[in-house]
C-alpha cells in the first residue's frame, strides 16, 4: 500500500508557499496566490479565480504529483512546476472562457512557479519518507514524442508570438513558414524523446510521459535561447537572459497544457500489442504531421500575424497607414516628429499652492513649430474630459479643439491621447495604513472617480507608482468593463472621434497611454487591452473618423523594455500604428535597480520594429526621453537621434513644458523639460537649448516613394529615396543661413524661410539623393 506521508508533507508544503507569500505580500503580484487588500465580488467569476478554481487545482495536482512522481526530487521539481502552471492556466481559463490565452498566460507565473516547486520538492523528498528509488520499464518514447512535434504547430495557439522570437528561431507556427515548422517540430520530438527516456522509467503512467512534455518544453526553450542569442547578438544589456526566461516560460507551458497527450500516448501505445496497430498508430502520427505541414504551406509567410483588413480610404488630407509606413494622401512617406504636451492633463497636486499645469498659449505651439516640430502628442484627461458619467465637459472639449486649431495654424499635426498614470489623479487618504513594504504616494491623472473601482484595495505604491493595489484593481475592473467602465470610454472615444472626423490635422487617436498591467497578465495585458483596442477602433470608425488609430502595450513595454502586447490578429483594421513608449536606458526598473539595462537602447528599436513588423503596423513612439543628470541625457539623447534617423523613425519626446507643480516631476527648484520654470519665481527659466538643438536637426517631413536612408547631424542631412514619383518632398533644416543642397534625382528644388530654419522642398522620380552641408 502507497504512503501518504509524503503526499500530505506536499501539501502542506505548498499551502504555506500559498497563504504565506499571500499575507507578506503587499502588492498582491509577487505570491502564487495574491490578496492585494481589496475585497472580493461575489458576482465577478475573476475577483474569485485565484481562490476557488487555482487553489484547488494546484493542490490537487501536487497530491498527484507527490504520490506518483517517485522519490527522486528532480521528478518532484518537474512534477510541481507542472502543479503551478495547470493551476494558473485553469484560473485564467475560467476568466476568459478562451483556451489558447489561458495557456499561454500559464507561463507568466514561471518565476514563482520554479523557486516554488524547488522548496515543496526540498520538503516533500526529504520529510516525505521513506526512499525507495524503483525503477520501471522505459516503455515508448518514439511515437508519443513524434506525435508531441507532429501536433505543436496545430496546437500553437499564442505560444512562441513575443519579440524573443526573432526570424531564424524555430519556432512551431505555420505563419513563419515551412522550414521553421519543420525544424521546430523535429526539435520538440526530439527532445521529448530524450525526456522520455530518462522520466518514463522513474514515473510510471500517464504523468511520466506528462512531465517529459515539461521537461521537453523546457530544453526546447533553451535551444531556442541560444538560436536567439546567435541572431540577436550580444550587447551592453541582459536581454539574453531575458530572452532565455520567455523562451523557456513558453517551453514549459506548452509542455503543461499540451504534455498530457504525451503521457496519454505513451500509456496507449504500451497497451497495443500486435504490430498492425502499432503501424496504424505510427501511420496515424504521420497523418498529423502531414495535416500540419499542408497547413503551414497554406498560411501565407510573415514575420508575425499582421493586421489583413482592406486599406482604409482616408480623405485626401489625412494622414494613414501603409503597411510599416505613414503617409499622406499622396502616397507620400512621412516621418512625425515632435514633442508631447501634457499642459491639459488633469494632474493631481501635491502642493494646493503650485500649479500642477502651466497654461497652453498660441506661443507655445509657435515655439514647436519654429524647432522644426511637426506634431505634438497632445494629452488629455478623462477626468476633466468626462467629470460626470455620459456628458463631456463643454470647457474642456473647447480648450482641446482651441489647441488642435492652433496647432494646425503652426502647421502641426496632432496625435489626441488619453492620458493616464497610475489611473486616476488621487493619492493616498489620510488615515490610511499602507501595508509593510508599500508607502503612501500622491495621486497623478487618468480617470474620472466614477470610473474608479478599487474594491477597498490600499491606495499605496511599491517601488514606484505603477505598483498599487488600488490601481492594479481599477485597471482590473477596466478590462474586465465591471459596471460598464470600458464601454463608457470607448463610447467617449466615439464622441470626440466624431467631432474630429473631418480635422485633416488630427494624425490621430492614441487610446491609452501606457495600460497599466491590473492583476493577471497576460489576461489583462494581452487578451483584454486587444479586445478594448478592438471596441474602441469599431466605435471611431462607426462614427466616421478615419484617422490612425495608435495604440500602445501596456507599461511593462516602458518599465522592461519590452512586453508582448494585445495578441496578433486583434484587429482587422489597417490603418493603425504601433506606438510603444522608447524608454530604454531611462526609466526602465534597472536603472532604479543599479543593474545593467535588461534592453538596451539600440535593441530596443529593434524590438519595437519586430513587434511592429509582426502587427504589420508602422512604428511610431510616443514618449522618449528622461535620462537622469545633464551630460548622460545629452549623450543618450546623441544616440537615441542617431538611431531614430538610421531606422527613418518619427516620436514625441516628453515633454515640452511641466509645471513646478506636477506630481511626474516631483516638487523641485527648476523643471525638468524643454521649456522650464524656475520654481522659486515661478517664471520661465532657460530652456534646454542643448536638447533643443538635437531634437531640432534636419530631417524629412514628408518624401516621395519610400526612404531607404537618413543620417542628420543640425543642418547637415543627407537623404536618400526610391520609387519617388511627384512632388511631395519636404525637408525642415534648422538654421539662419540658407543651406547649401545637392540633389540627384530632383527637380524643381525651392528653399523657403520660416521660423527657425528653411523648408527645401522639390520632386523626386526613381531614385533621389539629398544633401546639404557636411552630410557624409
Amino acid at each position: 500500500m502507497r504512503s501518504h506521508r509524503r503526499p500530505l508533507v506536499a501539501l502542506v508544503s505548498m499551502l504555506a508557499l500559498v497563504l504565506i507569500p499571500s499575507i507578506a505580500d503587499p502588492t498582491g503580484l509577487l505570491a502564487l496566490v495574491g490578496w492585494s487588500g481589496a475585497s472580493p465580488r461575489w458576482t465577478e467569476l475573476w475577483t474569485l479565480a485565484p481562490y476557488v478554481v487555482f487553489v484547488p487545482v494546484l493542490l490537487g495536482v501536487t497530491w498527484w504529483v507527490a504520490l506518483r512522481a517517485g522519490d527522486r526530487y528532480w521528478t518532484l521539481v518537474v512534477g510541481f512546476v507542472l502543479a503551478i502552471l495547470l493551476a494558473q492556466a485553469a484560473a485564467c481559463l475560467v476568466m476568459t472562457w478562451d483556451v489558447a490565452i489561458a495557456a499561454w498566460a500559464a507561463a507568466y507565473v514561471t518565476a514563482k512557479a520554479v523557486p516554488a516547486a524547488l522548496i515543496v520538492a526540498a520538503a516533500a523528498r526529504w520529510l516525505g519518507g521513506p526512499v525507495s528509488r524503483e525503477r520501471g520499464e522505459r516503455g515508448a518514447t518514439l511515437l508519443p514524442a513524434s506525435l508531441f512535434g507532429a501536433i505543436a504547430p496545430l496546437v500553437s495557439g499564442l505560444w512562441w508570438t513575443t519579440v524573443v522570437y526573432a526570424l531564424g528561431v524555430p519556432i512551431a507556427r505555420p505563419e513563419r513558414g515551412i522550414l521553421s515548422v519543420v525544424v521546430a517540430m523535429v526539435l520538440i520530438a526530439a527532445a521529448t524523446w530524450i525526456s522520455l527516456r530518462w522520466l518514463r522509467p522513474r514515473v510510471p503512467g500517464v504523468l511520466g510521459g506528462w512531465l517529459a512534455a515539461v521537461v521537453a518544453g523546457a530544453l526546447v526553450g533553451v535551444v531556442q535561447a541560444l538560436v536567439a542569442l546567435v541572431i540577436d547578438g550580444v550587447r551592453a544589456d541582459l536581454w539574453p537572459l531575458m530572452a532565455a526566461y520567455v523562451t523557456v516560460a513558453d517551453g514549459l507551458s506548452f509542455g503543461a497544457c499540451v504534455g498530457w497527450v504525451v503521457g496519454v500516448a505513451a500509456v496507449a501505445v504500451d497497451r497495443i500489442r500486435s504490430a498492425t496497430a502499432l503501424r496504424v498508430a505510427t501511420a496515424a502520427i504521420a497523418s498529423v504531421a502531414v495535416v500540419a505541414l499542408g497547413v503551414t504551406v497554406l498560411v501565407p509567410v510573415t514575420s508575425g500575424t499582421a493586421a489583413s483588413g482592406d486599406p482604409v480610404d482616408t480623405p485626401p488630407g489625412m494622414l494613414r497607414a501603409d503597411d510599416e509606413r505613414i503617409v499622406d494622401g499622396d502616397g507620400n512617406q512621412v516621418l512625425l516628429r515632435g514633442v508631447n504636451v501634457n499642459q491639459l492633463v488633469d494632474f493631481y497636486s501635491p502642493d494646493a499652492d503650485v500649479e500642477a499645469t502651466r497654461p497652453l498659449t498660441d506661443e507655445d505651439f509657435a515655439g514647436m513649430a519654429e524647432q522644426g516640430f511637426n506634431v505634438v502628442r497632445l494629452g488629455m484627461s478623462w477626468s476633466a474630459l468626462e467629470p460626470e458619467r455620459g456628458e463631456l465637459d463643454e470647457d474642456y472639449v473647447t480648450q482641446i479643439v482651441a489647441a488642435v486649431d492652433s496647432a494646425k495654424e503652426h502647421g502641426l499635426y496632432v496625435v489626441l491621447d488619453m492620458h493616464q498614470d497610475s489611473w486616476w489623479n488621487e493619492g493616498t487618504p489620510e488615515g490610511t495604513t499602507c501595508r509593510p513594504g508599500t508607502d503612501p504616494m500622491w495621486g497623478y491623472d487618468g480617470a474620472p472617480g466614477w470610473a474608479t473601482i478599487t474594491d477597498g484595495a490600499p491606495r499605496c505604491q511599491f517601488q514606484g507608482r505603477d505598483i498599487s493595489p488600488a490601481s492594479d484593481r481599477a485597471f482590473q475592473h477596466f478590462y474586465f468593463d465591471t459596471d460598464g467602465v470600458q464601454s463608457a470610454l470607448v463610447n467617449t472615444w466615439a464622441e470626440l472621434a466624431a467631432m474630429f472626423k473631418d480635422e485633416e490635422a488630427i494624425a490621430g487617436y492614441d487610446l491609452l497611454n501606457e495600460p497599466g498591467f491590473g492583476e493577471t497578465a497576460p489576461v489583462t495585458t494581452s487578451h483584454l487591452l486587444g479586445r478594448f483596442y478592438e471596441r474602441a477602433i469599431g466605435a471611431i470608425r462607426a462614427a466616421g473618423a478615419e484617422q490612425i488609430v495608435f495604440i500602445e502595450p501596456s507599461i511593462l513595454w516602458s518599465g522592461l523594455g519590452f512586453d508582448s502586447g494585445p495578441r496578433p490578429g486583434f484587429s482587422d483594421d489597417a490603418n493603425l500604428a504601433y506606438s510603444p513608449h522608447l524608454y530604454a536606458e531611462s526609466i526602465t526598473m534597472d536603472r532604479s535597480l543599479g543593474i545593467p539595462p535588461i534592453v538596451s537602447m539600440d535593441r530596443q528599436f529593434d524590438l519595437a520594429l519586430r513587434a511592429a513588423s509582426a502587427y504589420g503596423m508602422p512604428l511610431w513612439s510616443g514618449e522618449y526621453g528622461y535620462w537622469g543628470d545633464d551630460a548622460d541625457r545629452v549623450a543618450r539623447l546623441e544616440r537615441y537621434a542617431a538611431l531614430e534617423d538610421e531606422h527613418i523613425l518619427g516620436s514625441a519626446y516628453w515633454v515640452w513644458k511641466q509645471a513646478c507643480g506636477d506630481p511626474q516631476g516631483g516638487l523641485v527648484d527648476l523643471t525638468d523639460s524643454l521649456m522650464r520654470q524656475d520654481c522659486a519665481t515661478g517664471e520661465d527659466a532657460a530652456p534646454r537649448t542643448d536638447l533643443l538643438e538635437i531634437l531640432s536637426r534636419a530631417y524629412p517631413r514628408s518624401a516621395p516613394g519610400v526612404l531607404t536612408s537618413l543620417s542628420a547631424d543640425g543642418a547637415d542631412v543627407r537623404l536618400t529615396g526610391t520609387g519617388g514619383d511627384g512632388c511631395g518632398l519636404e525637408v525642415w533644416i534648422p538654421g539662419q543661413a540658407e543651406p547649401d543642397v545637392q540633389v540627384t534625382g530632383i527637380t524643381e528644388l525651392e528653399a523657403t524661410s520660416v521660423d527657425g530654419g528653411w523648408l527645401v522642398t522639390g520632386c523626386a522620380a526613381g531614385d533621389y539623393e539629398l544633401r546639404s552641408g557636411d552630410a557624409p
